[in-house]
């Protein structure tokens, strides 16, 4: 039972990162209908820059939060100078954009950090936290204190404040809300900023748990992205549910079958449920008609 529950753990941290993920490329689509498969990236650029900021000896949490906003800074930037100036409303064509843009980030961060893995120390302490036999990294306890606080936030934003009802306006229809003098350009970069913030933050608070590099979003990016397909494209409490699924199937298929097997197995189940239903678990919803 112990063994169990240790594994109902690790696959909870694991799958509220998929969750952040999942609901950043929610947050863009639901606005813009862009699937943005940098949002890997954004985690990445997250934990690379906090690590440069500690070591060029800036504190800790300083470096946490330039860190973010740089992140923020590059979404706004890629989503007004570059997606936003496509030609085309093509989801096909954007989807290829944002791959090409992953790419192209990928490579530059290549080439200023180089392909070694880098540390990052936790918040606390190295120490785990033993709990009715069950082992628990601090760091795991942060990276679920940070995902309901995010979860919580972006319902918040979302359902509670004007802006938020600005950015349900355009993801209803961007007409009607052009006509009410909202800016679906303004809100559309600010999706790209909010998702690229969640990214960032996601990226740091387990990069000390995994380590970082210039190619650690890629997998996180596509996981996110399954979780979003799993879930039901437009349905966000579809897509946080499923991630947070995801990752208890990897890890006790890690647990119980096979650590090599856990993303096969992961994404096995991804197909299967594709094929008996394949608008996802959830469906997609009606946008802007509801909360996370």
């Amino acid at each position: 039972m112990t063994e169990l529950l240790q594994y109902i753990v690790n696959g909870l941290v694991s799958g509220g990162i998929y969750a952040i993920v999942a609901a950043g490329f929610i947050t863009i689509y639901n606005v813009s209908k862009v699937i943005n498969m940098t949002q890997g990236e954004f985690l990445m650029l997250g934990g690379m820059f906090t690590v440069t900021f500690i070591g060029a000896g800036i504190p800790y949490f300083v470096s946490i939060i330039l860190a973010v906003l740089l992140v923020i800074l590059i979404g706004a930037v890629m989503q007004k100078f570059i997606i936003g100036q496509a030609k085309t409303n093509n989801p096909i064509s954007l989807i290829i954009l944002t791959i090409g843009l992953s790419i192209f980030i990928k490579g530059i961060a290549s080439f200023f950090w180089g392909k070694d893995p880098y540390a990052l120390e936790p918040i606390t302490s190295n120490d785990p936290i033993n709990i009715a036999g069950i082992s628990i990294a601090q760091q795991s306890l942060w990276v679920i204190l940070t995902v309901i606080v995010i979860l919580i936030g972006l319902w918040y934003l979302t359902e509670k404040t004007l802006l938020g009802k600005k950015i349900n306006a355009c993801s209803v229809n961007q007409q009607a809300a052009r006509l009410m003098g909202i800016s679906p350009a303004k809100m559309m970069m600010l999706a790209f900023a909010v998702s690229a913030g969640m990214g960032a933050i996601a990226g740091i608070v387990i990069a000390p748990l995994n380590v970082t590099s210039y190619d650690v979003g890629t997998l996180l990016g596509v996981k996110g992205f399954a979780a979003v397909i799993l879930g039901g494209v437009g349905n966000p409490l579809g897509a946080i549910i499923a991630g947070f699924a995801l990752g208890l199937i990897e890890s006790l298929s890690a647990g119980y079958i096979s650590s090599g097997l856990k993303d096969a197995i992961a994404f096995m189940v991804l197909i299967v449920v594709l094929l008996v239903k394949p608008t996802g678990i959830f469906s997609e919803r009606s946008v802007g008609k509801g909360g996370l």
